[in-house]
């Protein structure tokens, strides 16, 4: 499968970050990026830079969430700017349809569902713009959903550093492509959903 292999080889790429000395920046930089268009969760980076160094987890969690929430503003204004019109040109009509209509009954509780999920959070960010969400209480749920989806992983490594340590480094193959399954998943999930929402107006 050539989009496996390409998001394979993209999320070693973005791993070896975690052994140069702008590791720090490099996540936040990924995190950010991540949330309005970069295809590969900063959580790949964020597990190598707690796997060195421990102790330091819960600041890498807390870069990585500042990232990911300002580069989720950022896809707000592009999608406020940009409007429909951009998300039609980027997203297929259904899938807008589909995140219409969780807006609709979800309102903002969306995105927080989507930015603690595998579900790319891009589409939720920009559509959330899009579609003139409350951008405060958009800033609180991305707040909320990423830090807690960051500071859980960083307390893993922070309270079982050793035992979390040797079981990724013994399955770190399994697991990276593990991680991978979820990401292709979290794309799939939003293409099966948006043909049903198609069919269930």
């Amino acid at each position: 499968m050539e989009i496996f292999d390409w998001v394979k080889d993209l999320s070693v790429w973005v791993m070896h970050w975690a052994n140069t000395p702008y590791g720090g920046l490099a996540l936040f930089v990924l995190a950010f990026c991540e949330s309005s268009f970069f295809p590969i969760p900063p959580d790949i980076l964020l597990i190598g830079l707690c796997m060195a160094n421990s102790p330091m987890s819960f600041w890498y969690a807390l870069i990585c969430s500042l990232g990911s929430t300002l580069g989720g503003m950022l896809g707000y204004g592009i999608g406020r700017i940009g409007g429909r019109p951009l998300l039609e040109r980027w997203v297929r009509a259904e899938r807008i349809q589909l995140v219409e209509r969780h807006y609709k009954r979800w309102d903002v509780w969306a995105v927080a569902v989507a930015g603690f999920t595998p579900i790319p959070y891009k589409v939720f960010t920009i559509s959330a713009g899009a579609f003139l969400l409350d951008f405060l209480r958009f800033v609180i749920a991305s707040i909320l959903s990423r830090s807690a989806r960051f500071f859980l992983v960083a307390g893993l490594f922070y309270f079982f550093g050793p035992t979390i340590n040797q079981f990724i480094s013994r399955y770190f193959n399994f697991i990276s492509i593990l991680f991978i399954v979820l990401l292709l998943l979290g794309f799939w999930f939003l293409k099966v959903s948006s043909k049903r929402a198609m069919r269930n107006p």
